[in-house]
């Protein structure tokens, strides 16, 4: 989920909120949304990936 900030930047959250806070994890802040769409679909894919190893 992308969102823009009123500085203008945009920031990518998570798209499932944490059950303890009930806030979305901040997945990175970017200067224009292009950089923070391609930044979720990395995110996506290292997801589908296998993750941390």
């Amino acid at each position: 989920m992308i969102r823009k900030l009123k500085t203008g930047r945009y920031r990518l959250y998570s798209r499932k909120k944490n059950p303890r806070t009930g806030k979305r994890r901040n997945l990175g802040t970017f200067d224009t949304r292009r950089a923070a769409e391609k930044h979720e679909r990395a995110v996506q894919y290292f997801k589908r990936a296998g993750g941390w190893k």
